[in-house]
């Protein structure tokens, strides 16, 4: 072969480069989708700090785009209830893969246990399809008045109608028509449930949920009077239903039909309450669990014995917990804002009570169901009676140990709460 024979032409050397040109972007393409299915979450998180931020959309991915894996640490015998409970509906989302050699095993046997329980995943599925594809956002249902015979509720009756106007209007504003992403269990897991009387009530720690709880165990016939009710019997007694243990046909109908109800805190009072019940009283749970790893990360030249048990952790500290992104132990019902507890933007509540007003609005509310007229709301404090009352003055004391900076960042953590139910802005 002559050397002349061994050069190409111009023309043989283009497509030899657009040859390896498409190799080379269809094997680029070919590793993209590869590492998107390894790793969907740090694709998706490059995607997000990739977009600009707009305050209408950060507001409307709060409300509508909640993440469904969110692990909210409790009490280790919620915990326990969560494992005892761990057969509800939730279970029937896994797919089942049969090998070809079981498939007509199965068919011979139209009756078997196995054969029932794939019937139900698909008619799960089926249901579970028809109710993403239906408008998730429940309509606020008009109270029934009629049987509110006395006139000093008008007034607590049109501070509820402006609450409930706000509201929807702040959802109408900023909700969007995103589909929600979260699991519809998941979405109605603190919602608690009383078939006598149809209500649903969703449950915001300290914010009077231990003694709604009493009420709602008096209105099921569970005891004769709320204040004979232990702590122990509220909270781990599992007297009551929650509206996740039901099927999606049963949770539905009840959005729809039954008297919605979640009674919020302002944010900064709930979140210091919190802290002094559960940092400053003994406790077996919050100090091991939460204690010991705050006070590993945030506190230098810790001594050995506040490592050991976790205990007498600083509010400061809990607050660098809070604000910190890659937090060393997860969130806690009991200071997660109500926006990913009860999703008031998905789940239109027909009555918002508010802890400021909370005797006034629940008996207003037990008024509005026809509950029995001698129950009224109880107005003890549930545990640490000889504690003052977390009010404004004694928020006011723990906030003079944080910076401003710090200040401001807890606002904008629970700034969506406090835009939703109309707080005011603290003072920073």
């Amino acid at each position: 072969m002559q050397p002349s024979e061994l050069v190409m032409n111009p023309k043989q050397v283009f497509l030899s480069v657009l040859v390896f040109g498409v190799a080379g972007l269809l094997l680029f393409m070919y590793l993209q989708v590869c590492i998107e299915e390894q790793h969907p979450g740090r694709v998706e998180k490059r995607r997000e700090q990739r977009a600009t931020p707009v305050t209408r959309e950060k507001i409307q991915e709060h409300i509508t785009n909640q993440n469904p894996k969110s692990h909210m640490l409790e009490d280790p015998k919620d915990k326990q209830e969560n494992l005892l409970n761990s057969k509800r509906p939730t279970r029937v989302f896994t797919e089942t893969n049969h090998t070809q050699g079981e498939a007509p095993a199965l068919r011979r046997n139209p009756g078997s246990p196995t054969i029932q329980l794939i019937e139900k995943q698909q008619g799960t599925k089926i249901l579970f399809r028809k109710f993403s594809e239906t408008n998730w956002s429940v309509d606020i249902l008009p109270l029934n008045k009629s049987l509110v015979t006395d006139s000093k509720w008008k007034r607590i009756d049109a501070i509820q109608e402006k609450r409930r106007s706000f509201l929807r209007e702040f959802c109408k504003k900023y909700g969007g028509v995103s589909r929600p992403q979260s699991h519809v269990f998941h979405m109605v897991s603190r919602i608690y449930v009383e078939d006598k009387h149809k209500i649903l009530y969703c449950e915001v720690p300290k914010a009077g949920c231990s003694n709604w709880k009493r009420i709602l165990m008096v209105l099921n016939g569970l005891a004769p009077s709320a204040d004979n009710i232990s702590h122990d019997a509220v909270h781990y007694g599992k007297h009551l239903k929650k509206l996740d243990s039901f099927d999606l046909k049963g949770i539905y109908s009840r959005l729809n039909t039954y008297t919605k109800a979640v009674f919020v805190r302002d944010p900064m009072e709930r979140l210091v309450s919190a802290f002094r019940d559960k940092f400053e009283h003994p406790n077996s749970y919050y100090h091991p669990v939460f204690g010991k790893a705050i006070i590993k990360k945030y506190r230098p030249n810790a001594c050995e014995e506040a490592l050991n048990n976790g205990s007498g952790v600083k509010f400061k500290e809990f607050i660098h917990y809070l604000l910190d992104s890659h937090r060393p132990v997860g969130m806690d019902i009991h200071w997660e804002k109500v926006s990913k507890l009860c999703y008031p933007c998905l789940i239109h509540y027909d009555f918002v009570g508010k802890f400021e007003t909370l005797e006034e609005d629940a008996n207003y509310f037990l008024q509005l169901i026809g509950a029995p007229k001698e129950l009224k709301f109880p107005n003890f404090k549930d545990r640490h009676s000889s504690d003052k009352r977390t009010n404004a003055q004694v928020v006011g004391q723990y906030l003079k140990d944080l910076t401003r900076t710090e200040r401001q960042l807890i606002y904008d953590f629970y700034y969506l709460d406090y835009l939703m139910f109309n707080y005011t802005t603290p003072f920073l």
